[in-house]
């Protein structure tokens, strides 16, 4: 024995393999786990509430559901069939019904569904260990799948067993309820971790249905993004993200998330816009109803422009509270209502004079013109009730505490939503944070620290205020990680039409992210290891249709915002990126848009992908090169000692 302490972990690992036999057995097993193919894992960034674009790409594992099949019965079936083996594969249980509709002999599509279902059940599985297939298989039906996995039909008796098994899944009609469930098992087993890599929320309608699906998945880890934080912000109690979180929700015509996902009470909103902004047409605040979005009627679109006037205006007047209250954050010039001048309907911004698109503003004293109307006041109050008592958005913000943070290092992989504040020269930026300077990952540490206190009932009083304030900084402030520009311009761009004032410039980091050695110097500060080691992030959208790369830094840097929001699809020319790592290393497959789960089931559609070969491994990555084979070593390792002190008498065997 080496010490007290290696006598103890011992000690503690007896209680679960009593002898040499257990231990040995272990041992066994975790070798020949190091030995399997390497999981495949997707990441994906700025998601942006595209829930059915999301969902589908869970479903086709980003097409490699569609490659696997195509490996299989590539010569063997038609390219009409293949499309509807995929199809019921993604959307079994509508499928089925689809199919009953329409299919004359459904007993001979039963057959046949089911046996290639069965061989591509073999062939997503054959990376994993039987214990671990076990524990993918749905109860009820598990013993059935393993049969009719590992016992192929080849010989004559096998063949008689295995179709008997078949045909009584048909005649007991449990047909429809089993390829679900095989269905079910395809889809979990084609992806063995997911990376997403920041702003779940905020543009598309369906923030709360991503969350739901996610809830209700097996191996995820989520790097926040400043939308997120904005939504994290607003359940924390921060009024001035409750007032953003609510503008972007009507900037862009869905009131899903915050209604049917949230129950938020959106009447006192309204009610306060018609009293208030009843004559004014607002027509700057009108919603932009992007692509494939459900059109408002007239009489909706109006009052959606008011009720967005309305509280676009208590946001700025909320902002401009915190940024007084935070000198330290260094956003003065965010303060803009008392440079308008209010007769003349023109803004002072930088020493120069600018005409205002819109000069109504009821609500705004110009003597005190960032002063909340009583009215203002109880509106704000009452929103912030209706954000705080929402059960279902307390769990999601908890889905974000518990799976995941502001950066993590994954398989040689360093994973952020957006930036890692740098000076000009390209060295760590130091950043101020209650008033202590910190850069690299001592910033993104502390920074995750303190937005977890907002959240945390044993924390000091005074720092969880202070935590529910920065998250509005976390969302839009210069050095923010999670942002990183001089400033959002949402009063410029609202309000002027010049685009001088408009712009938003971007910190050092995104000038200098294709610089390689840049790269290296940020992976070395994160500690990042390994012979192919990568940043992996998003927030920024590239511009493919315009011949931008995602790939950037020779290879060490890769940018997947592809623009999966339909608001972005006119600047990235496409609609969102997965990058895939599997065994034989990065592969990223560009999506056009996604039609809708319906057309997918009746016509077999899918997404399209274009597949671009990132970085190719001549050598099959297996278990033990990643993170988690270094963790099953190290079991060995310890298993390894237990042998030793059980043949040398220091610990007794038991039976």
């Amino acid at each position: 024995m080496k010490n007290i302490a290696d006598q103890r972990v011992l000690e503690l690992l007896s209680q679960t393999f009593p002898n040499t036999s257990a231990a040995a057995s272990e041992i066994i097993n975790l070798e020949a786990i190091l030995n399997l193919p390497k999981g495949t894992e997707h990441f994906v960034a700025d998601i942006h509430g595209e829930h059915e674009a999301f969902s589908h790409i869970l479903k086709n594992a980003s097409g490699n559901i569609r490659r696997k099949v195509y490996e299989i019965f590539g010569t063997s079936m038609r390219e009409d069939d293949i499309r509807e083996l995929c199809s019921l594969i993604y959307y079994p249980g509508r499928k089925l019904q689809y199919i009953k509709s329409t299919e004359p002999n459904l007993k001979d599509f039963y057959h046949i569904s089911l046996h290639r279902l069965v061989k591509v059940l073999q062939e997503v599985s054959s990376k994993y260990t039987r214990s671990k297939v076990r524990k993918a298989l749905p109860k009820k039906f598990a013993y059935i799948i393993e049969e009719l996995l590992h016992e192929a039909p080849s010989g004559e008796d096998k063949q008689l067993y295995y179709n008997r098994i078949v045909e009584t899944i048909i005649s007991t009609g449990q047909a429809d309820n089993f390829i679900k469930a095989i269905c079910r098992v395809i889809q979990s087993l084609s992806i063995d971790q997911m990376h997403i890599l920041g702003d779940i929320y905020d543009r598309g309608p369906g923030a709360h249905i991503i969350l739901d699906t996610l809830a209700n998945y097996k191996d995820f880890d989520i790097q926040w993004g400043n939308h997120d934080a904005l939504w994290m912000g607003a359940a924390a109690g921060c009024e001035a993200c409750i007032a953003n979180a609510i503008r972007i929700c009507l900037r862009y015509g869905n009131m899903e998330t915050l209604e049917d996902g949230y129950g938020i009470n959106l009447v006192p909103l309204a009610t306060f816009a018609m009293e208030t902004y009843g004559d004014d047409p607002c027509d700057v605040f009108s919603p932009k109803i992007g692509p494939g979005s459900s059109p408002l009627t007239l009489k909706s679109r109006r009052l959606t422009a008011r009720m967005h006037k309305a509280i676009t205006v208590i946001q700025f007047k909320l902002e401009a509270e915190l940024i007084r209250r935070h000198p330290e954050w260094k956003m003065a010039d965010r303060r803009l209502l008392h440079e308008i001048d209010f007769n003349a309907g023109t803004i002072k911004i930088d020493g120069e004079t600018y005409p205002l698109l819109d000069k109504h503003f009821p609500t705004i004293d110009p003597a005190d013109p960032y002063a909340l109307t009583s009215e203002e006041k109880e509106l704000i109050d009452k929103l912030a009730h209706s954000f705080a008592v929402s059960e279902k958005l307390k769990t999601h913000i908890n889905l974000f505490l518990s799976h995941g943070g502001i950066y993590s290092v994954y398989n040689s992989n360093l994973l952020f939503h957006a930036s890692i504040p740098l000076n000009e020269d390209g060295s760590l930026k130091e950043v101020e944070v209650l008033g202590t300077p910190l850069k690299g990952p001592e910033l993104l540490r502390c920074v995750e620290a303190l937005m977890r206190d907002a959240f945390d009932p044993f924390a000091p009083k005074e720092r969880r205020e202070y935590a529910r304030d920065y998250y509005f900084y976390v969302w839009c402030g210069p050095d923010s990680p999670l942002f990183d520009k001089a400033k959002m311009a949402t009063f410029e761009r609202y309000l002027l039409n010049d685009r001088k004032p408009q712009h938003e410039e971007k910190g050092h980091y995104y000038h200098m992210r294709d610089n390689e050695k840049v790269c290296d110097m940020i992976l070395d500060a994160f500690d990042v290891k390994g012979d192919h080691r990568h940043i992996i992030n998003g927030h920024v959208p590239v511009k493919a249709g315009k011949g931008e790369s995602p790939i950037k830094a020779a290879g060490k840097m890769m940018v997947i915002d592809g623009g999966f929001s339909k608001a972005y699809h006119n600047t990235t020319g496409i609609a969102g990126y997965t990058l895939v790592y599997h065994s034989r290393g990065f592969e990223l497959v560009q999506h056009e848009p996604f039609t809708s789960a319906e057309e997918a089931v009746r016509l077999g559609t899918d997404i399209k992908n274009t597949t671009q070969v990132v970085e190719f491994n001549h050598k099959r990555l297996r278990v033990r090169d990643t993170d988690k084979g270094a963790i099953l070593q190290s079991q060995i390792n310890e298993l390894k000692e237990l042998l030793t002190a059980y043949r040398h008498g220091y610990l007794k065997e038991r039976k």
